[in-house]
């Protein structure tokens, strides 16, 4: 490295896991405790959920709705109005899982998807990795739902739904976020 070059600050933040130690395995999340050193040469503790990447969709109708599900989040303590979103599957290619879960959640899948973007959901405690997509040119289209999953489906106008995170009705960050960045392209 040239002498006038600064240090890549990822080099400067790392920290190196010295031993980790997975303390549950579940279904849907693992967890582990992770020991590291941190830059200073001390050690902390870093507890992480492991979570498969995942996948959040914006389904916009022809009328110009976008198809969101409501369903109750035990940890939220409520139902919550989201947008259409699921895990990416072990060999599944994020596109696969799109179609897959709108035809699980809302009966339909997409003649056109538009990669939105991707990001950390909680990246202080969680692994999960996030890709958000557009989808458009809607048929019908079912495949069996979650056992587990007790969704409505609820069509709301793309302007009215961008003023709901706004007034709290709509309380989730994936969702809030995905609409933010399709706003872009409907708008």
């Amino acid at each position: 490295m040239p002498e006038n070059t600064p240090p890549d600050p990822a080099d400067v933040l790392s920290e190196p896991t010295i031993k980790s130690k997975r303390i549950y395995e579940g279904r849907i999340i693992n967890v582990r405790v992770d020991t590291v050193r941190m830059p200073n040469g001390n050690s902390a503790t870093r507890e992480v959920v492991e979570h498969s990447p995942a996948v959040c969709i914006v389904p916009l109708d022809e009328a110009g709705n976008v198809i969101l599900v409501r369903q109750y989040r035990k940890p939220a303590g409520q139902a919550l109005l989201e947008v259409p979103a699921g895990g990416v599957e072990e060999g599944e290619v994020s596109e696969e899982a799109v179609l897959r879960e709108l035809q699980e959640e809302i009966g339909y899948t997409a003649g056109k998807l538009v990669h939105l973007s991707s990001f950390w959901v909680a990246p202080g405690w969680a692994t999960e990795f996030m890709h958000a997509y557009l989808a458009t040119e809607l048929t019908p289209s079912r495949l069996a739902a979650d056992e587990d999953e007790n969704i409505q489906v609820v069509r709301v106008p793309f302007d009215e739904a961008l003023s709901m995170f706004q007034t709290g009705e709509i309380q989730d960050g994936k969702t809030i976020a995905s609409l933010l960045l399709a706003q872009r392209l409907i708008s």
